[in-house]
């Protein structure tokens, strides 16, 4: 059984008083550790507190207890109510917000709207506890003190819990998926990237250098120096 008698510690401190159960058998049905059991039965815990009886209490019948006092292995079971309580139903009204944070609401929304466009305005009102007219004007920058508003998280400013506000981003991209290629401007590059190791260098692009053929370089020389010798003959140098 998941549910748990009707003051538990109470409820033990009789059946260790009144009955021949084991503390394992007490810890298992009052939904307590054996320990605890044993301190109560020991007198160091539980002090003070009265023994309340589960027969009067209709949690537990005569027979279950005989039932598990002749069996050790026996699992005590929570006896079925007679009556009905239906649960009542608490409506959930808009979020309280204390009057010392009231001032950073606007600042909160400022930061809602701009990380996370997906959010409805039904969705801030629950998360910060404004209205939809405050939101409209934060949005367009009407508000009375757009100019002196700095973008701060809700979270941190103790307007709401990071669990409530990630339920409210899961259920917003369920039904608008974030535009991840938007004017978020420039961002880091990946890892992948940065640690990527650097490209050879290209080689230079030309034609090939042609081999240089020695015979034709040396012809060449000696015929510049045949033609520079037949002018100095001509000019009557020796």
């Amino acid at each position: 059984m998941t549910n748990a008698p009707l003051m538990p510690k109470a409820t033990a401190v009789w059946l260790v008083e009144n009955t021949a159960l084991s503390f394992d058998q007490i810890a298992d049905f009052c939904k307590l550790h054996p320990l605890e059991v044993k301190a109560v039965a020991d007198g160091d815990a539980a002090q003070g507190i009265k023994g309340l009886d589960p027969i009067q209490t209709g949690q537990l019948t005569r027979e279950e207890i005989e039932k598990a006092e002749a069996d050790p292995e026996y699992t005590l079971h929570l006896a079925e109510r007679k009556v009905r309580v239906p649960e009542a139903k608490s409506k959930r009204g808009p979020r309280y917000t204390p009057v010392s944070r009231r001032q950073d609401r606007p600042n909160a929304i400022l930061w809602l709207l701009r990380n996370h466009p997906e959010l409805k305005d039904s969705q801030i009102m629950r998360l910060v506890g404004t209205t939809k007219s405050t939101i409209q004007a934060i949005r367009e920058r009407t508000h009375w003190n757009a100019a002196n508003l700095s973008p701060l998280d809700p979270v941190t400013l103790g307007l709401c819990s990071q669990i409530d506000l990630d339920l409210e981003v899961h259920r917003a991209a369920k039904e608008k998926p974030v535009d991840t290629q938007g004017d978020r401007g420039v961002t880091l590059l990946p890892a992948s990237v940065t640690t990527a190791p650097p490209p050879p260098p290209e080689k230079p692009e030309g034609k090939p250098k042609e081999d240089l053929d020695v015979d034709a370089v040396f012809a060449k020389l000696r015929q510049i120096g045949g033609k520079a010798e037949e002018k100095d003959k001509e000019d009557g140098n020796p």
